[in-house]
C-alpha cells in the first residue's frame, strides 16, 4: 500500500480500477470507481463484506443527482440543497449509471457529497462517483485516522490519502427517500432533528426498507464484549460481569468524563469521552480501539440522550453490543 496525500496519484489508481483510502468529515472511506463492477468487487473482497450489503456513492459538490438517481421527489431535491456537503446519504431510485454490484443487487442507492476537503478533491479530481464503506474490517470499529486504515487492511488498499483525523466520527444519517415518506434507516453525523426541520416528521424502517450500511443489529464491534447501559445502570453491569467473569476479568467504563463523579468505588479502568456528544462522537471509536489495545476484556459503555448526535452514539454502541456473528 502506498500512502501519502498526493492527489493526482489517487485519481490515477481510481481510473485505473484501484482501490483507494481517502478521510471524509465522518469516517475514512475505502473507494473504487462506482461505476465499474469490478473496481467494486474488489471493495467487498477487501473488507470481507457481503456482497448484498449496498455501499454509498460519493458525488462532488455540485454534482447532478439526475445522473446517479431516477424519480427523485422534492423533498430529497431540498435536502440536498440545506445538507450536502455534509453527513446526509440520500437512499433514492438507482439510475444507470450506479454499477449493480455497488448496490448489492437493488434497484436503490445511497447518496452523498461528503464535506471534507480532501474528499471533495478526490471527487472534483476524478470526475465521477466514487462506492466507499467504511475502510476497515466489516462489522469492526470504523476508522477515523489513516493510522486506524493501515492496520486494518494493509495491503488490500491501493492508496491510502491521509488528511488527519475525521472531524464528525460516526457515520453519516442514511434517509431513506426512494418510497415516498422520508424514513430515517440510520442516525448519523446530521441530527435527525435537523432533517425534520427539512422534511417534517421522520418515518422508522417496514419491512420494506431498502438495505442501508450500517444497520445490522452487530457492527462497529471492537474486539471487547462491550455492554451499553443506561448511566445509573452502570455499576450493576459493572457488578454483573464482575460475578460472571470473576475478578481476573478486565473491564472498563467508558463514558462522558463528569459521569464518574457518581461512580467513585467502581474498581475498572475509567476512558472518559468528552461531555458533550459531538466530541463523544469524535472520540468514540478511537476510544473502542484503545480499550482494544489495552487488552480490556468488557466495555461498559454509558449511553447518552438520544438528542442530536447522541442517538447516533447510542446506536453505534447497541450494535457494538449487539449479538456477535459466527466468524466461520
Amino acid at each position: 500500500m502506498e500512502r501519502g496525500a498526493d492527489l493526482a496519484r489517487a485519481v490515477a489508481v481510481l481510473g485505473g480500477g484501484g482501490l483507494v483510502a481517502f478521510p471524509t468529515e465522518t469516517v475514512y472511506g475505502l473507494g473504487a470507481d462506482a461505476s465499474s463492477d469490478a473496481a467494486v468487487a474488489r471493495i467487498f473482497a477487501a473488507k470481507g463484506r457481503p456482497r448484498a450489503h449496498p455501499l454509498i456513492v460519493h458525488l462532488a459538490d455540485g454534482a447532478r443527482l439526475d445522473d446517479w438517481a431516477i424519480e427523485i421527489p422534492e423533498a430529497a431535491r431540498r435536502l440536498a440543497r440545506a445538507a450536502w456537503p455534509g453527513p446526509l446519504t440520500m437512499i433514492l431510485r438507482k439510475g444507470p449509471r450506479v454499477a449493480a454490484v455497488t448496490t448489492g443487487g437493488a434497484q436503490t442507492v445511497g447518496l452523498r457529497v461528503p464535506a471534507h476537503p480532501v474528499a471533495q478533491a478526490l471527487l472534483r479530481g476524478f470526475g465521477g462517483g466514487i462506492a466507499a464503506p467504511s475502510a476497515n474490517r466489516f462489522g469492526a470499529v470504523s476508522p477515523t485516522t489513516a493510522d486506524h486504515v493501515a492496520g486494518d487492511l494493509g495491503d488490500a488498499v491501493d492508496y491510502l490519502l491521509d488528511g488527519g483525523a475525521c472531524q464528525v466520527g460516526v457515520e453519516s444519517t442514511i434517509v431513506d427517500l426512494s418510497r415516498g415518506r422520508p424514513v430515517l434507516l440510520r442516525p448519523g453525523g446530521l441530527a435527525r432533528e435537523e432533517i425534520e426541520l427539512i422534511t417534517g416528521p421522520l418515518g422508522v424502517p417496514d419491512a420494506e426498507a431498502p438495505a442501508a450500511p450500517g444497520t445490522l443489529a452487530s457492527h462497529y464491534a471492537p474486539r471487547a464484549e462491550v455492554v451499553a447501559v443506561a448511566p445509573d445502570e452502570v455499576p450493576a453491569a459493572v457488578a454483573g460481569v464482575r460475578g460472571m467473569r470473576g475478578s481476573a476479568a478486565k473491564i472498563a467504563v467508558l463514558a462522558p468524563a463528569t459521569a464518574f463523579a457518581a461512580w467513585p468505588d467502581l474498581r475498572v479502568h475509567a476512558y472518559r469521552l468528552p461531555d458533550d456528544v459531538a466530541g463523544m462522537a469524535r472520540a468514540l471509536y478511537a476510544a473502542l480501539r484503545d480499550l482494544d489495545a489495552a487488552g480490556i476484556d468488557v466495555v461498559i459503555a454509558a449511553l447518552p440522550p438520544a438528542v442530536g448526535l447522541g442517538e447516533a452514539v447510542g446506536d453505534r454502541l447497541r450494535r457494538a453490543a449487539g449479538p456477535r456473528r459466527d466468524p466461520s
